[in-house]
């Protein structure tokens, strides 16, 4: 008995847009020579969406990241650079894709914050897909200085 074909339900139903995007990855990764899925690094991570505001004195972040366990998400403080990062995985390698939209894989988002932050004003939550980062004291900080350009002499 030969094994029953399954076919895919939505074949013909991936818009135009991914259809182009997915052959524009693929002949970038022939050019590259990369051929096939490749892992994701920090330099070409996908960005989450992310909401910056001020709420009273307090900058409040919100970043989506839906399917991405809790464990998987780091929140860091470096040099007034505020990182969030992680990654989101794919399923069992037993799965068969019909259709894959969602970003796998690393994410990165940084962020600047004002000079004075350090680690005890921020604190983070995460649940049901966002993660939520307070920077406590920050919304009314001073923006960035602005310096005046001189007109070169020719030498």
């Amino acid at each position: 008995m030969t094994p029953k074909r399954f076919n895919n339900p939505f074949h013909g139903v991936v818009d135009m847009i991914t259809e182009m995007n997915r052959i524009s990855d693929t002949m970038s990764s022939i050019e590259t020579s990369q051929a096939g899925e490749r892992e994701r690094g920090f330099a070409d991570a996908w960005s989450p969406p992310t909401d910056i505001l001020a709420r009273g004195k307090d900058l409040v972040i919100r970043c989506e990241v839906p399917g991405v366990y809790e464990e998987d998400v780091s929140v860091s403080l470096n040099h007034g650079i505020l990182t969030i990062s992680g990654e989101r995985r794919r399923d069992e390698d037993d799965v068969v894709y019909y259709s894959s939209e969602r970003f796998m894989g690393t994410f990165r988002r940084e962020i600047s914050l004002p000079d004075d932050v350090d680690e005890e004003h921020i604190e983070a939550s995460y649940g049901e897909g966002l993660l939520v980062v307070t920077v406590h004291g920050a919304a009314n900080q001073r923006g960035p200085k602005r310096i005046s350009i001189a007109r070169r002499k020719r030498t």
